[in-house]
């Protein structure tokens, strides 16, 4: 299921951050030798961030006219048929061009800001001593593609007028547990670095039919802060973003962390405010070292589109979907208030005639949310769902889904709180049942 994807109505503090002064700085970089596992070597990243920020060409308050730009399953980006490519060149200036491409007609249609999945799993779309190089890039991990993407899209976005947004999964090790992805990350326990899958196997556990890192291990966030921290201190992002896999659990493979609650839960009245709290440990922690990094990098999360239901919580939205507060442990709604995020992106991915969750409600409740703070809210649509039949949701498929885009695209713009759009994904632009969308979006925002 693409990341954000999350199409199911039903299923959407106390202790002092004492660990994160020392480590907010810090990047672990792994090393191995013959057989044995690496050990992690703690070493301080630059006081401050050695990029100037790109010239802006446009206001840092023009509403943000986004899109994610997947790299997980090379679901939007590099192109599938490149990895099949045998000589590196070749495959190099493939995945560029098939990237200036996209950017000339993100830009077409007056979009301003991607969103780019650089962190899809435990490997990196950078030069990483952290993490090994993704195998999305050339199909093996830890493989040199022979030039460094990232610093790649942000020179080619910015030369547009773009803006760049470093996406991370943060606790994601893989897509799969199948014996090949075993294998294959068993496999470079040789590599400088090697997947934190050997590196640090007792950080490993199985959820969602996934390998993740387990969050309740402090050393396993601080390990996440350093990978944002190397990054926003290398490259000149324009933000970073996370999304919103933080605990997720499906039936039938849900998370055993019940050794790791034994060891850190003290004082804790029950699992799931343990487990809400070591989510708040790893945002504030990324947060401050973001900050003390460059404080003009913007930090934001993409969460699921809602915090609670009416019916659990009065504070809650008068909705009856997943509440990213029970069941991903990220209450989301707190860390807005906290002043931690510089933006948050809910994924509004309803229309406003899908009762259990109407766009226009939940676009209102998140407005009022941030109304009393300094974080701006931009919405995540559903541009996924364009002309897709859809027995709960037809309104989708009604002339080409241009009057429910259209709704959506003009709420957000009569609330004051709602600072921009963000379209999740990128590919589906290119799809033969959106063009109609595609259209509308280009005589509304383009140039």
């Amino acid at each position: 299921m693409p990341d954000k994807c999350r199409d199911t109505i039903i299923s959407t503090r106390r202790l002092p951050l004492i660990r994160t002064s020392l480590l907010i700085v810090t990047a672990l970089v792994l090393a191995s030798c013959g057989s044995k596992p690496p050990k992690s070597l703690v070493t301080p990243l630059p006081p401050v961030a050695k990029h100037p920020l790109p010239d802006k060409s446009f206001s840092d308050h023009e509403p943000v006219r986004g899109v994610w730009l997947t790299t997980v399953s090379r679901l939007d980006w590099p192109p599938i048929p490149s990895v099949n490519v045998s000589d590196p060149a070749a495959r190099a200036a493939m995945q560029k061009k098939a990237l200036t491409d996209k950017l000339d007609k993100l830009k077409s249609l007056g979009i301003n800001t991607v969103f780019f999945q650089v962190k899809p799993d435990g490997t990196a779309l950078w030069p990483s001593q952290i993490l090994p190089w993704s195998d999305m890039l050339t199909g093996t991990i830890g493989q040199d593609p022979g030039y460094d993407p990232l610093m790649f899209m942000l020179d080619e976005a910015h030369k547009r007028g773009m803006k760049v947004h470093a996406w991370f999964n943060p606790y994601r090790v893989s897509t799969n547990i199948k014996p090949g992805t075993t294998a294959a990350l068993n496999r470079t326990i040789s590599l400088h670095p090697a997947s934190v899958f050997v590196a640090h196997r007792d950080w490993i556990r199985v959820s969602g039919d996934r390998y993740v890192l387990d969050p309740g291990i402090p050393e396993a966030r601080d390990w996440i802060t350093s990978i944002v921290s190397e990054v926003v201190s290398r490259y000149p992002v324009d933000g970073v973003q996370f999304d919103d896999y933080f605990y997720t659990e499906s039936p039938g493979s849900a998370l055993n962390d019940s050794q790791t609650f034994r060891q850190y839960g003290q004082g804790f009245a029950s699992k799931a405010d343990w487990r809400r709290h070591n989510t708040e440990l790893l945002i504030s922690q990324v947060s401050r070292s973001i900050k003390q990094l460059n404080p003009n990098v913007q930090f934001g999360v993409s969460p699921a589109g809602v915090w609670r239901n009416r019916s659990f919580d009065p504070a809650g939205s008068d909705t009856r979907g997943a509440q990213a507060y029970d069941e991903s442990y990220a209450d989301t709604r707190r860390w807005v208030q906290q002043g931690w995020l510089d933006y948050i992106a809910p994924q509004l991915y309803w229309p406003f005639a899908r009762d259990a969750a109407r766009y226009d409600v939940l676009a209102k409740w998140w407005a009022d949310v941030v109304k009393p703070t300094h974080t701006r809210l931009y919405i995540g649509i559903a541009l996924y769902k364009v002309g897709m039949p859809s027995k709960n949701e037809p309104d989708w498929m009604v002339g080409g889904g241009v009057p429910e885009l259209k709704k959506q695209l003009d709420l957000n713009e009569s609330l004051p709180n709602i600072s921009g759009t963000i379209l999740f994904r990128e590919n589906n632009l290119n799809q033969p049942q959106t063009q109609q969308a595609v259209d509308y979006l280009r005589n509304r925002w383009g140039s």
